[in-house]
């Protein structure tokens, strides 16, 4: 049986709402149901907490679970009530038949196909964008070439055209090593969830076009951010 609550705008609707909510998380069970979205759209404000406790929590409660469908900012609208409102008596939540439910208030229609596919997609985005801000780390890397006749500066070109998600390549300096070689010294911020220091040397580094003129990557320090 469906329960029935009536003038939610005086203190005698809100009365039996409290009443009725007493004990109880939303109105129909521990769950945010149709009929939760339905009575609030039907009370004006928040309840007072002194004086409707267990409806002000309620209220609070839709509210939270309500607020991420709707991210735009309102301006805030207000819905007046007609004299044959303000006259109508109080009626205490009561039972009637099932087949009335479909006459009352209802904000929202059932869902669509394209709006739970909307709802799926946005909640993907949200974990991936939090997958992806997990943990970052700064990366020193020392990149060494076949010999001193290494076109250093084409070196460094083909190791900045690496490119992937969550890789940044940053400052870099050249270091004798001896004999006339010189090493690139590279810096490079890196999401740890992304992208690997070990599988980028050995699937991107250290094969063609760079194995040209890379002959071997060290990783001088690891440190996360």
């Amino acid at each position: 049986m469906a329960v029935t609550f009536s003038d939610l705008h005086t203190e005698a609707g809100l009365k039996a709402l409290d009443e009725f909510l007493a004990g109880k998380t939303y109105v129909s069970g521990d769950h945010l149901t149709k009929d939760d979205v339905k009575v609030y759209a039907a009370v004006l404000k928040q309840p007072s907490a002194d004086l409707y406790p267990n409806a002000s929590q309620w209220y609070q409660s839709v509210s939270s679970k309500l607020a991420p469908s709707f991210p735009g900012k309102a301006v805030g609208v207000r819905i007046g009530q007609g004299a044959a409102a303000e006259a109508a008596p109080a009626v205490v939540a009561k039972e009637a038949p099932a087949a009335e439910d479909d006459d009352d208030l209802d904000l929202f229609g059932d869902e669509t196909e394209e709006e739970k596919k909307a709802a799926e997609q946005r909640e993907a985005a949200k974990a991936s964008t939090k997958k992806k801000e997990s943990g970052k780390s700064s990366v020193l890397m020392d990149i060494k070439p076949w010999d001193d006749e290494t076109d250093m500066k084409k070196l460094e070109e083909e190791v900045r055209k690496v490119e992937k998600p969550g890789l940044l390549w940053g400052a870099s300096k050249l270091v004798p090593v001896g004999y006339g070689i010189k090493k690139l010294q590279i810096m490079l911020t890196i999401v740890d969830d992304l992208v690997s220091v070990d599988d980028l040397i050995e699937d991107q580094l250290t094969v063609e076009p760079c194995s040209e003129y890379v002959q071997s990557c060290d990783i001088v320090a690891f440190n996360k951010i």
